[in-house]
C-alpha cells in the first residue's frame, strides 16, 4: 500500500456509501453539519454505487469504509475505545453517559457502527432512566450527533508514501470523524503494517496534493492551518516521504474549503485549475535544511512566495505544470468549480473521473487528450465534494 502520486495507476480505494446519517439532515441542521442542501438519499445511493461501478471497472479494489469499521468493531480494544469516545461528550451528564455505556456495550458491531455513523436522537433513548438533559432536549435533538460527511474519505486520512496520516478536523462536526479512521488503521487486520503519521494539528485530505517526483502541496487556511502544514511538513521530511512541500494559501469561502476544490492533478505534468484565481494563487516553498531523524529536529527552510504554477513546477522537476482550465468563461468557470469541475479523480495517467454535469469543463479535458470517466452526482454534490472528494486511495502504481 503506497501512494506517491495523484495520477498513477489506482489499484485500492476506500469510499462511503451514503447511508441512514443523511437521513437525519433537515432544514435546521443542514447547515451546521456542512451541506447545502437536504440530498435524496436512495437517490446519492444510486449515484455512488455507479461512482464505485466506474471504479470497478477500470480494475480498482473498492473498500467501504463501514464495512471495515464494522469489522474493527469486533475487535474489544477498538469497541472500547469507540464507546468511551462517543460517550466522553460532557453535554451528556453522568446518568446519560453511564446509560449509554451499559447500554452500547451490549450492541453488535453492525448497530454500534449504526450508532457511531448515524447518531441517536434523543427519542430513540425508550428506556434511558431520568436525565435532566434528556428532559430538557427536544425529543428530536441529537444526543450523538450524526456524521454525513463521511461521504467525504478524502479528509480524514491521507496517504504519503507508504504512511497513512490520520488528520484533525479543525470543523466541530467532523471531529468525530477521526475516531472512525484512527479505529480503523490501528485495529483492522488490513493496516497491521502500515506505519502512521499522527498530530494534534489541524490537517485535512482535501488540501493535500500530491504533485509528482517527491513534492507535495498543501492548501493551507481554514481547515488546514499554518501549524498543521508545519507540523505534516516537518513528519514527511523525517520519514523521507517528500523533498519539497508548498504551503499553498487558499481563501476560505464555501466553494474554494480545500486546495482540491481548485485544482487537481489529472496527468503526470498537468492539473484542471479554476481559471478565476490561477493568477492569484501563490505558493510557499518549504524543503528540509538538513537532516533529522525526529520531526520536531527538522529545520524548515521556507522560500518566498510565487505563482502556484511555477512552484509546482520547479518543485516536481519539470519545465511547466500545464493548466487546463475550468469551463470556457469567467461564468462558466464559476458555476462548473461551485459544481467541482476541478474536484477530478484521476485513476490512471490521462484518465480521471468527473461529474457529468461540468459539460464545458469536461470538454475541455478532453482536448487536452484526458479520458473522461463522467459519472451522475446532482445529489452527491449536496455536501460540496466531487469524486476525488469522496476518495480515499490507499494503493497506486509509481509513475
Amino acid at each position: 500500500m503506497r501512494v506517491n502520486s495523484e495520477v498513477g495507476r489506482l489499484r485500492t480505494v476506500m469510499l462511503h456509501r451514503p447511508g441512514p446519517e443523511l437521513l437525519r439532515l433537515t432544514p435546521r441542521n443542514n447547515d451546521a453539519l456542512l451541506f447545502d442542501g437536504i440530498p435524496w438519499v436512495e437517490r446519492a445511493q444510486e449515484e455512488h454505487d455507479g461512482f464505485a461501478d466506474a471504479l470497478r471497472a477500470r480494475g480498482v479494489e473498492v473498500l467501504y469504509l463501514i464495512d471495515l469499521l464494522v469489522d474493527t468493531l469486533a475487535v474489544d480494544e477498538a469497541r472500547d475505545a469507540a464507546i468511551a469516545h462517543v460517550v466522553a461528550s460532557p453535554r451528556l451528564g453522568d446518568a446519560l453517559r453511564n446509560y449509554l455505556s451499559d447500554a452500547l456495550a451490549e450492541f453488535d458491531a453492525q448497530s454500534l457502527a449504526g450508532v457511531i455513523t448515524a447518531g441517536i436522537r434523543n427519542d430513540e433513548l425508550a428506556n434511558s432512566p431520568p436525565s435532566i438533559v434528556t428532559s430538557l432536549l427536544a425529543a428530536d435533538e441529537f444526543i450523538i450527533d450524526p456524521l454525513p460527511n463521511l461521504l467525504f474519505t478524502r479528509d480524514s486520512s491521507v496517504w504519503v508514501g507508504d504512511h497513512v496520516a490520520l488528520t484533525n478536523f479543525a470543523m466541530t462536526a467532523r471531529q468525530p470523524e477521526s475516531l472512525i479512521t484512527r479505529l480503523i488503521y490501528t485495529h483492522h487486520d488490513r493496516f497491521a503494517q502500515t506505519a502512521r503519521l499522527e498530530g494534534a494539528a489541524y490537517v485535512e485530505g482535501g488540501d493535500v496534493l500530491h504533485l509528482n517526483n517527491g513534492a507535495i502541496a498543501v492548501g493551507v487556511g481554514e481547515r488546514t492551518t499554518p501549524g498543521g502544514f508545519e507540523h505534516l511538513a516537518r513528519q514527511v521530511f523525517a520519514e523521507g516521504l517528500a523533498t519539497s512541500v508548498l504551503a499553498v494559501p487558499v481563501t476560505q469561502e464555501r466553494a474554494t474549503m480545500h486546495l482540491d476544490t481548485i485544482v487537481t492533478m489529472v496527468d503526470v505534468d498537468a492539473a484542471v485549475m479554476y481559471p478565476n484565481i490561477s493568477d492569484t494563487l501563490q505558493a510557499y516553498p518549504v524543503t528540509a535544511n538538513g537532516d533529522a531523524d525526529e520531526a520536531q529536529a527538522v529545520d524548515l527552510q521556507i522560500s518566498k512566495p510565487e505563482p502556484f504554477a511555477i512552484a509546482a513546477a520547479r518543485a516536481m522537476g519539470i519545465d511547466m505544470l500545464h493548466i487546463i482550465d475550468t469551463g470556457l468563461d469567467a461564468v462558466t468557470a464559476e458555476r462548473e468549480q461551485w459544481d467541482d469541475g476541478n474536484n477530478t479523480l484521476a485513476i490512471a495517467p490521462r484518465v480521471a473521473v468527473a461529474y457529468e454535469r461540468n459539460e464545458r469543463t469536461n470538454e475541455r479535458l478532453a482536448e487536452y487528450g484526458i479520458e473522461v470517466v463522467a459519472i451522475r452526482g446532482s445529489e452527491l454534490g449536496s455536501g460540496r465534494g466531487g469524486p476525488r472528494c469522496m476518495s480515499c486511495p490507499i494503493d497506486r502504481d509509481a509513475v
